[in-house]
């Protein structure tokens, strides 16, 4: 291929990774206005996909299309009126689709310049993953140092970064992860429960025995009733996802109705008093200017050492689907990245 032609995968429905992703050639063409041209670097497989595989990712587009959820990558071309990027500058951005791609077309106002030296497959473990644990400690919480937080999924890309960024705010991470992750896990600072083979409820109480001031989970609604039973007064649970009904065969938007029910009861009741304070909410990675911002300052982190992402594997993106099939078997601890 010349320096015009690149590749990208397709995902063409609902299937086995290996049936229904496919790699096709293209031409690159001159991004159109307030939009740039990237050569991608590298970019990350997000459970997000996992549930496009299965058509459960809320508002997906119709097949066929290009999955690809974050990307890092260098500028070659400009659109009309953008001044906010240039040529060889190296960039972040969350597409949400198309980054699965040597070459993918990006609106400019969603780019984050990359400091010099971060390699591309750590900054692209922060792009969606590291914002979300942020946000989650950060923005929908009040947690402070000396707290106490519980962390689900706690061997997950946004899990492994929210126990190193409660380790950075001096707040107490609990974890819940299978224990072959656990070694991985450990040097990040939490305490760690094997949620296979524990009592996750009563091994959090003796681990806090007056409760936790957050609990971030991304399990499901079950998950979430035995989530708000750990909450110390004046907690807050969040939920930011339904990993436990990725195999159902519902219509994909019912888990997400279900979880809002849920809250608008806890809701209800919180503002009757009858909480002792506690509270919940749910969340959901948004790119707009709140996020640039703190996509920046995690960036910042990493290019001055203080934060290190867990990066399970780096795969090429020619083996996408063993990637996902990797990712699905929950066996990968931290980021799986893909490199073109």
């Amino acid at each position: 291929m010349d320096e015009n032609t690149g590749r990208e995968l397709v995902l063409t429905g609902i299937g086995a990774p290996e049936d229904v992703l496919t790699s096709r050639n293209t031409r690159r063409s001159h991004p159109g206005r307030g939009r740039v041209l990237v050569r991608v670097e590298a970019t990350g497989v997000s459970f997000a996909e996992v549930q496009m595989l299965s058509g459960r990712y809320p508002m997906q587009p119709a097949f066929p299309f290009v999955p690809g959820y974050d990307l890092v990558g260098e500028v070659v071309a400009v659109g009309a009126g953008v001044t906010s990027c240039r040529p060889g500058q190296r960039i972040a951005a969350m597409p949400r689709t198309g980054a699965w791609s040597d070459y993918a077309e990006i609106a400019a106002n969603s780019a984050v310049v990359v400091p010099d030296g971060v390699p591309a497959d750590e900054a692209v473990a922060l792009i969606t993953n590291g914002v979300t644990a942020w946000q989650l400690l950060h923005r929908s919480t009040r947690v402070r140092s000396g707290d106490v937080v519980l962390v689900h999924g706690a061997g997950g890309g946004v899990g492994a970064t929210l126990l190193q960024l409660c380790r950075l705010a001096g707040i107490r991470a609990i974890g819940t992860a299978s224990g072959h992750r656990h070694d991985a896990l450990r040097e990040l600072g939490a305490d760690l429960v094997d949620h296979r083979t524990e009592d996750v409820a009563r091994r959090v109480r003796e681990l806090a025995p007056g409760g936790v001031h957050a609990v971030f989970d991304p399990i499901g609604l079950d998950s979430l009733r035995r989530s708000w039973e750990l909450l110390a007064p004046g907690g807050k649970l969040v939920s930011y996802g339904s990993a436990d009904t990725i195999d159902e065969t519902s219509a994909s938007w019912r888990p997400h109705l279900d979880i809002a029910r849920q809250l608008a009861g806890w809701e209800v009741r919180r503002r009757l008093g009858r909480t002792g304070g506690r509270s919940a909410s749910m969340y959901y990675v948004r790119p707009d200017g709140r996020y640039r911002a703190d996509l920046g300052g995690l960036l910042r982190l990493l290019a001055g050492g203080e934060l290190h992402p867990l990066i399970s594997h780096r795969i090429p993106l020619s083996d996408a689907a063993h990637a996902l099939d990797l990712h699905r078997s929950g066996k990968s601890t931290g980021k799986i990245v893909l490199l073109p």
